[in-house]
């Protein structure tokens, strides 16, 4: 069996946590706004706040009209 490193307070990492994070020389750190674009591809999605928005009005009306469908969670 093998036996976790972890387990008897001896990490395998432990020689190279307490170092520094390396920096480059030649590339400049990211700027936090270049960094959050790049998680932007949900913005793709045009138009899906819009859809999700007009489905939740027209549930709303039909509920206040009186029109019932049940909610079926397998569907």
């Amino acid at each position: 069996m093998i036996e976790n490193p972890e387990k008897n307070g001896k990490s395998k990492y432990a020689d190279i946590l307490p170092l520094p994070h390396p920096e480059s020389k030649k590339h400049p750190r990211m700027p936090r706004s270049a960094r959050a674009a790049q998680f932007a591809p949900f913005a793709a999605l045009t138009g899906y706040e819009d859809a999700i928005t007009k489905t939740q009005k027209q549930a709303v009306k039909r509920q206040e009209e009186g029109y019932y469908v049940p909610f079926d969670e397998n569907n």
